[in-house]
């Protein structure tokens, strides 16, 4: 799990509605692949799948106040989708965080 701050107060809602409307377009033009990540949200956990490909969740992003507690699933760390995915939602953080930046608290 890692552990990152944006430096503001997140709206669960908002960042859910970002991912949902952004991550698929952005992984189809990063990666050239015709894959659909389920992105859904209970509570303030957004939660990301593609259960066509992938046995379990991807990623699991819980929203705590100014920080983003991410799971990743430890069995596709490798995995080149994964590895692209990671990639688009830390651009994505980075985005929302505007000019305060985002900060990694803790990796473990």
């Amino acid at each position: 799990m890692k552990t990152i701050t944006l430096h503001k107060h997140i709206d669960t809602d908002s960042l859910y509605n970002q991912l949902k409307q952004n991550v698929n377009p952005l992984f189809k033009k990063q990666r050239q692949e015709d894959i659909n990540f389920e992105i859904t949200k209970v509570g303030n956990v957004i939660e990301i799948a593609e259960r066509d490909i992938y046995h379990a969740i991807l990623y699991r992003i819980e929203v705590v106040g100014e920080e983003l507690d991410i799971t990743r699933n430890e069995h596709y760390t490798d995995d080149v989708n994964s590895l692209a995915l990671e990639s688009i939602l830390n651009s994505m953080f980075e985005n929302v965080s505007g000019k305060l930046g985002t900060d990694l608290v803790q990796e473990g």
